[in-house]
């Protein structure tokens, strides 16, 4: 079975990505490899008013990633560990939601050429959670931008993840309901997960907590 080196950890806004990906780095002396978000100049003027700064705010996002996807090249992923708490990928589903037509179709010109220098991961973890569950997780960590983030925009997210998901098919899939689980506060949880990562070796895996087997 081949040894998962590079790890992807995806989902919704507030869905646990990056606290799952730093569990799993700690876990394999890994690299951790965590999304620029914070310092996007354009967000907090994203969500005061989406229309008129989402194609600015989508553009740094894509150069952003791309810049972080390719400093994984400073790795050798055949004999070192990358726990990234995002996908290159996921940008498009951002873009499709927020940008017009005209914006979308120079995005995805310029997408296409840049996702070629992208390694792709050997495994992806999908945390999925309700539209409540996000929308009191983002209110718990307190982004200021954040802050006004509307529910109908999280439940067009979560409904655009779902779908991109449903039909992904590029490597293994890990997909993990969230509503119940803590994976800090339960290690049992986390180790198991940790298990079905080193071991799933194809196509897609649901999984169940150990509470829900018993």
């Amino acid at each position: 079975m081949p040894r998962r080196n590079y790890i992807a950890v995806e989902g919704v806004i507030g869905v646990g990505k990056t606290t799952l990906a730093t569990l799993l780095a700690e876990k394999w002396d890994a690299h951790l490899k965590v999304e620029v978000v914070e310092e996007n100049p354009f967000l907090p003027q994203f969500y005061a008013d989406m229309r008129a700064y989402a194609f600015q705010t989508q553009l740094f996002f894509l150069l952003s990633r791309h810049k972080q996807q390719v400093d994984l090249k400073q790795y050798d992923l055949f004999m070192e560990r990358v726990v990234s708490d995002y996908m290159f990928a996921k940008d498009r589903i951002f873009a499709n939601i927020t940008l017009d037509d005209n914006e979308l179709a120079l995005y995805k010109r310029l997408a296409e050429l840049l996702e070629r220098d992208v390694p792709k991961p050997d495994i992806v973890v999908y945390l999925q959670a309700s539209v409540d569950v996000l929308m009191e997780r983002i209110r718990r960590r307190g982004r200021k931008f954040e802050r006004d983030m509307s529910r109908d925009y999280i439940q067009s997210l979560s409904e655009a993840y779902n779908y991109f998901f449903f039909h992904y098919q590029d490597t293994p899939l890990i997909v993990v309901n969230t509503n119940d689980i803590d994976f800090v506060a339960n290690s049992a949880d986390f180790e198991e997960l940790a298990r079905e990562i080193e071991e799933h070796d194809k196509g897609t895996a649901y999984y169940a907590t150990i509470a829900t087997r018993t």
